[in-house]
């Protein structure tokens, strides 16, 4: 009998271990990365090959041809953050992206938004931005792991080469793969006799195994300026896209510094722009500016104070975050900025929010996540993703890398800040996280899944630090999510009368399964006790060592 993804229902503890703990989706990819610190890697070891791991065993969402981002906090108390995310080409001016996608937009790449006249497609070569995972795994492991790359690769090369049985979720998720390949090259790297792999059926993916291989041998310079990187150049140009080698051979992995503010004592570090940690921030300044967490839980006051401050981080968030380089972004996570916008919270929702970039997509978006602690003290939160499920739905010839449709998130309008530009990098979904709740206390967390990621932030943490839950009940927790149609969608597992009395407020109800809630995995380092907690919307499983 088929599983009910929509429905579940065994229970789960918090996980603890005395010298490793890996939370991610995938039960295969988590204890790779448990192996790799049983063979003497650390935190950020792991976090690699638990994200290589990923790549084969949950295709459907992350990918070599996308980007990843660490937040961390290393064991001599360091707090820092790797950025691994590529830019538009330099060839892609918006004259020539318009000219490009024109009438054919809706037609080629899936894309109906019209509300700019022509806007960037869902899917296709010109959604493509430079690729950060190679160069991101390989700095991971170079500035503040113990081994080397091709060591924490040779997992994931063995799932892919060897093969695999397919999970419930994934196996539900590669559905999507039959709509967005419809190249040759594509379908034979991600399809079986055409058709997507049922549950439990044993896979091999041995285009993207040989690939890792290479990556293994020769390092990450093979995907940006050796024989895949002109793969790449070639696949994007012969489909009407811009990208170059050079594009590729210019990209560099970056160490910004997390901002970060404080919430109910406990200071929550994110990654600022381009990525949307900024909004997590700002909701959370907003919503302990108005007591959001001093309702009782079972409440709907409670959800509605947290839904109207995470309108307000968002409507502020995805209008002003971009790249940094290319327009300047204000200190939304500022407490100042918080006090003056929390003063529009009312008893009675806020309409017309805007959210997301006009004509952009991602409030949907398949992501992964892990989290990785060890017992010398680093915690990390790692994240890999191509944006939408398979990405562009391009595939570079024969390497078996799908390449990411992170470029969906530019606006082609000449007065957004997060406008297409040659060599700017998009507006990002992705956001790990950091936590420090006490002195030697650390939290590593994120919740994977689009907009729904800074959501999922507030949330989770509401649960820990208002209320008190253990990690594991913090992600079990019901959970709900503003969305850019104006609804609020919730959990059909809210106390009883909470969803028909936010109605009554004037909220516009939505109940939707649980697998449109995200993904959420966290580890904690609480004075040398190690925890984890990992999603049970997923095919979640806690690596403990």
């Amino acid at each position: 009998m088929e599983p009910d993804r929509d429905h579940f229902s065994s229970r789960r503890s918090t996980a603890y271990a005395p010298t490793g703990i890996v939370a991610t989706s995938q039960p295969l990819a988590a204890e790779a990365g448990r192996d790799i610190l049983r063979d003497g890697g650390n935190a950020f070891d792991a976090a690699v090959a638990t994200a290589a791991a990923l790549n084969v065993v949950e295709p459907t969402s992350t990918g070599l041809g996308g980007d990843v981002f660490a937040c961390y906090r290393t064991a001599d108390g360091e707090v820092g953050a790797m950025r691994a995310t590529g830019g538009a080409p330099q060839g892609a001016t918006r004259e020539k992206v318009r000219e490009a996608v024109g009438e054919d937009a809706t037609t080629n790449y899936g894309s109906d938004r019209t509300r700019d006249g022509v806007t960037m497609p869902d899917h296709g070569p010109h959604t493509v931005t430079v690729p950060g995972t190679a160069r991101g795994w390989e700095a991971t492991v170079e500035e503040l792991g113990r081994l080397s790359l091709s060591a924490v690769l040779q997992p994931a090369i063995r799932y892919a080469i060897d093969g695999y049985p397919v999970t419930e979720v994934v196996a539900a998720q590669w559905q999507h793969g039959e709509d967005v390949f419809t190249d040759e090259n594509a379908r034979e790297a991600y399809l079986f006799d055409g058709e997507t792999p049922s549950v439990g059926q044993h896979v091999t993916l041995p285009q993207l195994g040989h690939s890792m291989q290479r990556i293994a041998e020769e390092g990450a310079d093979i995907v940006y300026e050796g024989e895949i990187a002109e793969a790449i150049a070639e696949e994007i140009q012969s489909k009407g896209g811009f990208m170059t080698v050079d594009d590729l051979a210019a990209f560099e992995v970056e160490w910004p510094e997390p901002l970060s503010t404080t919430y109910n004592g406990t200071e929550v570090f994110e990654l600022g722009p381009n990525n949307q940690g900024q909004i997590a921030l700002e909701a959370l300044n907003i919503a302990e500016e108005i007591g959001a967490g001093d309702h009782p839980y079972e409440s709907p006051e409670r959800i509605h104070a947290f839904a109207e401050a995470m309108k307000i981080a968002f409507e502020d968030g995805h209008y002003h975050i971009t790249d940094p380089e290319y327009e300047n972004v204000p200190a939304l996570h500022s407490k100042a900025y918080a006090r003056k916008r929390a003063n529009e919270i009312g008893e009675t929702p806020l309409s017309d929010v805007e959210v997301g970039t006009p004509g952009a997509t991602g409030e949907d978006a398949d992501t992964v996540l892990l989290c990785v602690a060890d017992d010398e003290g680093n915690v990390v939160s790692y994240i890999n993703s191509r944006f939408a499920g398979f990405g562009s739905g391009v595939v570079a010839g024969d390497t078996g890398i799908a390449l990411q449709n992170r470029g969906a998130s530019f606006s082609l309008s000449a007065d957004r800040p997060n406008r297409l530009e040659p060599g700017k990098r998009p507006f990002h979904t992705l956001v790990p996280a950091v936590a420090k709740l006490a002195e030697d206390d650390w939290l590593a967390f994120g919740v994977m899944g689009g907009y729904m990621q800074p959501q999922g932030h507030v949330q989770l943490l509401s649960n820990v630090l208002d209320y008190e839950m253990p990690l594991q009940p913090a992600l079990d927790a019901p959970r709900w999510r503003y969305r850019s149609d104006g609804t609020l969608a919730v959990e059909e597992r809210l106390p009883a009368g909470v969803a028909s009395k936010l109605a009554r407020r004037g909220h516009d109800i939505r109940i939707l399964p649980p697998g449109q809630f995200g993904g959420a995995q966290a580890v904690r380092n609480n004075k040398g006790t190690l925890s984890g907690a990992t999603e049970p919307r997923k095919d979640g499983h806690v690596g403990c060592l």
